[in-house]
């Protein structure tokens, strides 16, 4: 697979509707891994291959692609834009070497492309940026680099400059070269240039010179103020080479600052469903982006549990270790994408799981083109490849040489932030439901399910309501599955808010062997959270002790099912005072059922409530959408605990009902345009205000 300097791993990032897999598409065009321009608005894009991405016209997973531009290689991952599939971008960029940073000229910096910008800071990634859509109308290029200055903290470089604006916009200047590259559209039908394949390169026009001189000058300041030797050049007045300046660029471009982020961006400008500016990206991939040798050695552990770091260099020579950082189901088993680190492997060599200490063997190996697949002999360093044949194997997990093992550092996804409760249509649905949520979860580690003990509920979870929709329709396509999706039901609890005695007895005659069982009990409230406690402080021997375990199990299995609506009892003392026995007629199960009146009994007396759970709100917000998101907090039962900030981002702590929250992850996108991060967690039981306990239990009651 050849020379390592001349592979690039590189992921397109952006936020959604950017034109990344457009430009996507344009490169493998220009690079003729494909023959024909596919278009996301028709259907027709390469690099969206599922059903569900065709229909919606958006990136839903992440696709991996190779192609060749002037001799290196370039495997490609093209990812998702939405918020929802953020864990594909997160994955992605854990075994990228660079990536090309797409924004739209008219939009500029979005939410997602704060999140996807600083995704990349914190797997240390470098970075090319390309601003496109600059043929539309409401297009500002100098904003969009204003704004990746100010809200990303972003160093950009600009080694072009667009000509024309808006319907005017054809080519760009390129600063290294002093060149203008024009694409011009001739008449419709000639066939020449439409499809942006060719392009004029001409000396920069007498109308362009000053522009020209003051961006260059600009570039080489830059550069002269990081690197010594355009310094000493730029201050003799000597002229500066192309090949100077772009070795500055490239070097600036693979450094990263102290907080992670690149020293600097290089920037390009195109319009990429007009075919215009893609060639000149496709060189700066080649000219500033990293290939494996550029990146620092992976390090890992010796072992689960160890203190013993083990190094592995990107060489065909060293012992084979390579990264799973996706798995996807199909009828013919599992494909598991690997980050090939070091080493080589081929057909059918056992390989070890470090993670695991077991053997697999890899049956095939394939070099992907979306969701097509061309097997290969081998995979070396350096290269992203697809195999078969893994059975144990999960995403995140280390292979490695079966006398060389390590473990790499795995992936960390986001947490779920939305639940629904996941329904069958028919009895026959309900039997495929456990096999299709198995794979689901499989292939998308965000994607979460589980059976709420309490309400039997089966309970789905991921990253948005758009993520749930869409996991459900695969199950349909994949698994002729029907199911729909439904708020889950809150597990509600029941409590006593006074103290209450009471007598339970299970007495009965049949003529031969009897059933008694007499106890007198005490119920207390204790603290929230406390569970349930028993005590026994019987007077003299009325009960004896052999039927203390009965008499407790008889209260727990009461307390399963409380009075108001059914929920479980908890936060309770029962404390066991006195009682009677017979000889001959007591058993556990008389004193099982003695306790278990007692409890109904009381539990009547009780004046019993509700409690909620009551989640714990971390939310990080701009400043702009602090007010408006503590009105929906407050508009919700909502209570502010704390707040702190900056003039970047504030942080608010709330608590917050749960039944106040479904919907809550879209409804604050909405607030804030996407730009915003929290995480919700359970934070306690408390009891319900009267008013608003008669509105839970009219809707549970029906009535």
């Amino acid at each position: 697979m050849g020379d390592l300097r001349k592979i690039r791993n590189i992921g397109i990032i952006a936020h959604i509707d950017a034109g990344k897999t457009t430009t996507t598409e344009r490169i493998l065009y220009y690079t003729h891994r494909v023959h024909k321009l596919g278009e996301v608005d028709e259907g027709s894009a390469t690099m969206d291959w599922m059903v569900e991405e065709k229909e919606r016209g958006i990136t839903i997973t992440s696709a991996v692609t190779t192609c060749y531009w002037k001799g290196t290689r370039i495997n490609i991952v093209d990812t998702p834009g939405h918020i929802d599939f953020t864990a594909e971008v997160e994955r992605s960029l854990r075994v990228l070497d660079g990536a090309v940073m797409v924004f739209s000229a008219v939009e500029g910096v979005e939410s997602q492309s704060e999140s996807v910008w600083f995704q990349a800071d914190r797997y240390k990634v470098p970075r090319l940026v390309y601003i496109n859509k600059l043929d539309r109308v409401g297009a500002n290029p100098n904003r969009c680099v204003n704004m990746i200055k100010e809200r990303l903290r972003g160093h950009p470089l600009l080694v072009q400059f667009p000509i024309g604006s808006e319907g005017s916009f054809h080519g760009v200047c390129d600063i290294l070269s002093e060149k203008i590259i024009e694409w011009r559209d001739t008449e419709v039908g000639s066939g020449e240039l439409e499809d942006g394949m060719k392009f004029e390169v001409k000396d920069i026009p007498e109308s362009l010179r000053a522009r020209f001189e003051a961006t260059k000058d600009d570039l080489i300041e830059t550069l002269s103020l990081e690197e010594d030797y355009i310094a000493k050049q730029y201050l003799d007045g000597k002229p500066i080479s192309m090949e100077l300046l772009a070795k500055a660029i490239r070097k600036l471009t693979l450094t990263k600052r102290d907080d992670d982020s690149p020293r600097f961006v290089p920037i390009f400008f195109g319009a990429s469903l007009k075919n215009i500016g893609v060639q000149p990206l496709l060189d700066g991939i080649v000219n500033y982006l990293p290939s494996p040798i550029d990146r620092p050695p992976v390090e890992g552990k010796w072992e689960v549990g160890s203190g013993k770091w083990e190094v592995r260099n990107p060489d065909i020579n060293s012992p084979f270790c390579a990264l799973i950082f996706k798995i996807q189901s199909d009828s013919h088993g599992k494909l598991a994408y690997l980050r090939v680190y070091s080493g080589k492997i081929g057909s059918g060599s056992l390989v070890l799981n470090a993670n695991t200490d077991k053997k697999e063997r890899i049956s095939h190996i394939f070099s992907m083109h979306a969701n097509k697949r061309e097997i290969i002999g081998e995979a070396t360093a350096g290269n992203i490849v697809a195999v078969y044949g893994l059975k144990e194997s999960l995403t995140g997990h280390t292979l490695t040489a079966l006398n060389s093992p390590m473990i790499l550092e795995s992936l960390k996804f986001p947490e779920p932030v939305i639940s629904a409760t996941i329904q069958p249509k028919t009895y026959k649905d309900e039997e495929k439901l456990s096999l299709a949520l198995n794979k689901l979860s499989l292939d998308d580690p965000t994607f979460k399910f589980g059976v709420n003990s309490e309400t039997s509920e089966t309970i789905v979870s991921g990253m948005g309501e758009l993520h749930l929709d869409v996991s459900v329709q695969r199950m349909k396509r994949e698994f002729s599955l029907n199911a729909r999706l439904a708020n889950p039901r809150v597990a509600y609890k029941e409590t006593f808010t006074k103290v209450v005695c009471e007598r339970g007895q299970f007495i009965k005659q049949t003529g031969g062997h009897g059933q008694y069982g007499d106890v007198e009990l005490e119920f207390r409230p204790i603290k929230k959270g406390g569970g349930f406690r028993f005590k026994e402080m019987v007077r003299g021997n009325s009960i004896p002790r052999q039927y203390l375990p009965a008499i407790r199990k008889g209260i727990e299995g009461a307390m399963k099912v409380g009075i108001l609506a059914g929920f479980p009892v908890v936060d309770l003392e029962a404390i066991l005072l006195d009682g009677s026995y017979h000889p001959i007629d007591s058993s556990d199960i008389a004193f099982e059922m003695a306790a278990s009146i007692a409890f109904k009994k009381a539990m009547e007396k009780g004046e019993p409530v509700l409690l909620e759970p009551v989640m714990r709100l971390e939310i990080i917000v701009p400043p702009e959408y602090l007010g408006s998101v503590i009105d929906d907090l407050n508009a919700r039962g909502g209570k502010i605990l704390g707040l702190s900030g900056n003039k970047v981002r504030h942080t608010i702590l709330s608590a917050c009902p749960l039944r106040k929250l479904f919907g809550y992850a879209t409804a604050l996108r909405s607030i804030t345009q996407g730009r915003v991060v929290y995480i919700m967690k359970f934070a306690s039981y408390q009891e319900m205000a009267e008013e608003e306990q008669l509105s839970v239990l009219k809707k549970i009651r029906g009535y």
